[in-house]
């Protein structure tokens, strides 16, 4: 009975978050050991940092060439629009209930992959917020319990002063065990979708670039390293940005690691999902590539999330994904800033949206960034 309560304690810890609610600066710790700094595979042109105000980072540099971030084209929000109520730990009668199960049956094949930070543990069964150094510190109430989780690794690794930048395709296997580090490091990338690895704007600029349309494709701007393959880019960002070597157990990696059985699974995912992200939607609007990144709080494993980033991929439009995985300290970022923790969260600078809910997001980016 005791093993059955803790696997049902389990699956609710992978697949559901909801709020309680001080934000946790980045550390950063200059890794002098690192032989990929200052490694790129590919000549880079001049690059150039552009500071973007958000409502959820203080601040936030965005990685982008001067040319496409001058020319942002303009959108507007359509005339019946209405932010939808957050509805936490809610499956609404707009819920693909059958996509929902696919989802879920996803997590499962990948061993639920990403959806823990590296170190994951429970700090207390018992969080009370009046006792805590802030009121706004993210726990999961579930009855009785309210569940208090972190990282006991992540505290000491270094953090990127801006985002990195992955041109990815959603459904490739390689992709995906990159996606996975990134949440498991709690991460915050730039994402740019190649659907099929070759279709979009932003697959011509990584041939213009580097003469190869191979993805993914990780750059560095911290440290100018570009990398091609999934293994080198999994080692980078695990020497760069993940803890010391002596503070984990490099074996809790082998779901990711282990490549055979990563690539394996990670196929089978792709299937039972229909490919995501496979082709560029017919109608989506030839300008997307262009558009500043849109923020998207979540993780790569969950059901909810899943939905939104397939749209975005789809639609070829960029966007900064914050990673929310259990035990992330941006889950307390977005308490703190949003008053609750709840994924997805999108936050669109183009026309100043913040919203929660699946399908409301999918149905909204499918509203602004279609012809």
């Amino acid at each position: 009975m005791g093993l059955i309560l803790q696997f049902l304690l389990l699956l609710l810890l992978v697949t559901y978050g909801a709020a309680f609610a001080p934000n946790v600066s980045p550390r950063v710790r200059p890794n002098t050991k690192n032989p990929f700094v200052g490694r790129t595979t590919t000549p880079s042109p001049p690059r150039a940092v552009i500071s973007l105000k958000s409502n959820i980072f203080d601040q936030i540099n965005i990685f982008r060439d001067i040319g496409q971030a001058s020319a942002t084209p303009k959108v507007k929000l359509p005339d019946d629009f209405v932010v939808p109520e957050p509805k936490p730990l809610t499956i609404s009668e707009s819920t693909d209930l059958f996509r929902f199960a696919k989802n879920t049956l996803a997590l499962a094949l990948r061993l639920a992959t990403g959806t823990f930070v590296l170190g994951w543990k429970i700090d207390t069964f018992s969080y009370d917020p009046e006792k805590a150094d802030s009121d706004k510190q993210y726990c999961l109430r579930l009855g009785p319990l309210a569940i208090r989780d972190s990282s006991s690794v992540l505290q000491n690794a270094p953090r990127p002063q801006q985002p990195l930048v992955l041109y990815e395709y959603d459904a490739s296997p390689y992709c995906k065990r990159v996606r996975e580090t990134i949440n498991l490091l709690d991460l915050t990338v730039e994402y740019r979708p190649c659907p099929g690895a070759r279709q979009g704007k932003f697959s011509e600029d990584l041939f213009q670039k580097t003469g190869r349309r191979t993805v993914p494709y990780l750059f560095d701007p911290n440290t100018n390293v570009g990398l091609f393959e999934s293994s080198d880019q999994i080692e980078y960002l695990l020497t760069t940005y993940g803890p010391p070597k002596e503070d984990f157990d490099r074996k809790a990696l082998w779901p990711i690691t282990f490549e055979a059985f990563s690539l394996f699974t990670a196929t089978q995912v792709a299937i039972l999902l229909g490919i995501p992200g496979g082709k560029r939607q017919p109608n989506a609007r030839q300008d997307n590539e262009e558009m500043k990144p849109l923020e998207l709080w979540g993780y790569e494993t969950s059901p909810f999330v899943r939905p939104v980033r397939e749209k975005l991929a789809s639609l070829c439009l960029p966007h900064i994904m914050v990673s929310c995985a259990r035990g992330s300290a941006n889950r307390d970022k977005m308490v703190e800033k949003m008053g609750r923790f709840q994924v997805p969260l999108l936050v669109d600078p183009n026309t100043g949206i913040e919203m929660f809910e699946s399908a409301e997001i999918e149905k909204y980016l499918e509203d602004v960034y279609t012809i």
